[in-house]
């Protein structure tokens, strides 16, 4: 479903969102510093960091929210601020639960309507779009969590607009929602709209996202593809099984080598490859039953690229998270 009536013609003049040495220092702290990309329309770009690395005070800036200590962002060809109508322009996720709870979900939109000379009719088409129509009239303090992320969306979208920033909209979602917000995204760049979206689920913006924009403590660590960047990283593993797993693991140890065991006879080996392996068991006499190389997952490529970036950094212990039980951690507890 298109998110606008016409949506061509006006998305085909977006010319995505630029930051130029964007830097933000609140006293002797600095949250951002000399921050330079550029999002493109017609792609959907991720915006991804460790926690703490200064992505919503990012986004915060390119709106106008937050003045830059040095630099500046453009949103199309000016600063957000001059927009002569923003809404129309530029639909932004950044707080969902920023709206007055006595109002119901369809007066807040026509509220937002009214002031910014939408059209009526956009706020039953961006209900109808989130999902919301059969609970508009209800007031949104009675509004779980993943509803007020689809009401944050529906205004982001209600002046249809060129460019869209979202900041966590997978936030409190079902699986249902998180396919519905990666369908919606797609969409929305295909139609040659500058999509800019912030998430730490990593396997969904493997799944959603075509671009990167990494940051950690503020600066800049990578700006690609996700396929260039996954590639790039090294951080794929070789599945291994032998009856001689110990001996194997012997013969490959080395500083750069990690060799992991997720079942009796079966290694995980990173930072050498497929290759090496094989001969180095040959010229042993070690049987091997598979040699597989495993493609690298983006969230292991992120893990390496920002180690040394991470605000918090928990010791491993043999109660941690496993990275799929982490993401159900993360959607339970939002």
């Amino acid at each position: 479903m298109t998110t606008a009536q016409g949506s061509s013609a006006q998305a085909s003049s977006a010319r995505g969102i630029s930051a130029h040495g964007l830097t933000k220092r609140y006293g002797d702290k600095t949250v951002v510093s000399d921050l330079t990309f550029t999002v493109r329309p017609g792609t959907v770009t991720g915006f991804l960091g460790p926690n703490g690395a200064g992505k919503s005070t990012t986004m915060r800036m390119i709106l106008g929210l937050d003045a830059p200590t040095r630099g500046h962002a453009t949103v199309g060809d000016r600063a957000y601020a001059a927009h002569p109508a923003p809404l129309n322009e530029v639909g932004a996720l950044l707080e969902a639960r920023s709206i007055h709870p006595g109002r119901t979900a369809y007066h807040h939109l026509m509220a937002l309507a009214l002031t910014h000379g939408i059209p009526r009719s956009r706020v039953s088409h961006v209900l109808e779009v989130t999902g919301l129509a059969e609970v508009s009239r209800r007031r949104v303090k009675g509004f779980s969590l993943g509803m007020g992320q689809r009401l944050g969306i529906a205004a982001a979208l209600l002046g249809d607009p060129d460019t869209v920033i979202l900041d966590e909209p997978v936030n409190g979602l079902d699986p249902e929602g998180v396919l519905w917000i990666r369908n919606l995204l797609k969409s929305l760049a295909a139609e040659g709209r500058t999509v800019f979206v912030s998430s730490h689920l990593m396997s969904e913006m493997a799944l959603t996202a075509e671009h990167l924009i990494i940051i950690g403590r503020g600066r800049l660590l990578a700006d690609t593809t996700v396929d260039a960047f996954v590639r790039a990283s090294g951080a794929g593993t070789v599945r291994v099984v032998t009856p001689e797993a110990g001996l194997l693991t012997e013969l490959l140890a080395a500083p750069d080598v990690d060799v992991t065991s997720s079942a009796p006879g079966t290694l995980e080996v990173r930072g050498t490859d497929a290759e090496h392996i094989g001969r180095t068991a040959a010229a042993h006499g070690i049987p091997l039953f598979e040699l597989t190389p495993q493609a690298a997952s983006l969230e292991q490529a992120f893990m390496d690229l920002t180690r040394d970036s991470v605000e918090f950094a928990a010791t491993t212990a043999t109660t941690a998270t496993t990275p799929a039980a982490h993401e159900r951690t993360f959607m339970e507890s939002a």
